[in-house]
């Protein structure tokens, strides 16, 4: 091999080496706009209440020091902040037990709303057209959150894998209790909320 020939492969493997995994950008998660303009106006047409921050702080067994945006706009929720007696959902548009169990989520906000709240998470759902699109054929008005990147998943209390529909009961002391979603009756949630928050509806 030519002298010349070596010598330009001896600084080819140099300039490799020099271009380690240090110095190349790797590819984040995909940005999830969760506050556009059409989601804003499917949501204001769909009736969906507010986001409403707490005002409490992180407890041990509570919701995770965790802030997710209002899907479809409106202000940014401190989870650790929220306080019950509260029902949190998570559900995207993807899981068909969702689907199935939103209107009687509703019908639950709408009879009870003033003594246990509801707030449901939109979780890991890139496709928010179809999530907003589902709260709106499914009656929904109580308030969203979103968390299009997973964050709470491994985030006591919630586990590293998460199945949907998932329940977040809190309590009026911030504390948290999980159970798995898909009731197909208001009964049903009465008698979750009887046995995850004491509350007697």
């Amino acid at each position: 091999m030519r002298p010349s020939l070596v010598a330009a492969l001896a600084a080819a493997v140099l300039a490799l080496g020099a271009c380690g995994t240090d110095s190349v950008p790797t590819p984040g998660p995909a940005k999830i706009d969760v506050d556009t303009p059409q989601l804003r106006q499917l949501k204001q047409e769909a009736g969906v209440e507010a986001c409403r921050p707490g005002d409490g702080e992180p407890v041990d067994g509570g919701l995770p020091d965790v802030t997710l945006p209002c899907f479809g706009g409106g202000r940014d929720v401190a989870l650790s902040s929220l306080r019950g007696p509260l029902v949190v959902n998570l559900w995207a548009s993807w899981c068909g037990p969702c689907r199935k169990e939103m209107p009687v989520l509703e019908e639950f906000h709408r009879r009870y709303g003033d003594r246990v709240g509801v707030v449901g998470v939109d979780f890991e759902d890139p496709q928010t057209l179809s999530a907003m699109d589902l709260v709106r054929t499914s009656g929904v008005t109580y308030p969203l959150l979103a968390d299009p990147q997973g964050e709470l998943q491994g985030n006591a209390p919630f586990p590293a894998r998460m199945g949907l529909p998932l329940f977040a009961f809190v309590d009026e002391d911030g504390t948290v209790e999980l159970a798995a979603g898909g009731v197909d009756s208001v009964d049903e949630m009465v008698a979750l909320v009887d046995e995850h928050l004491g509350v007697d509806l």
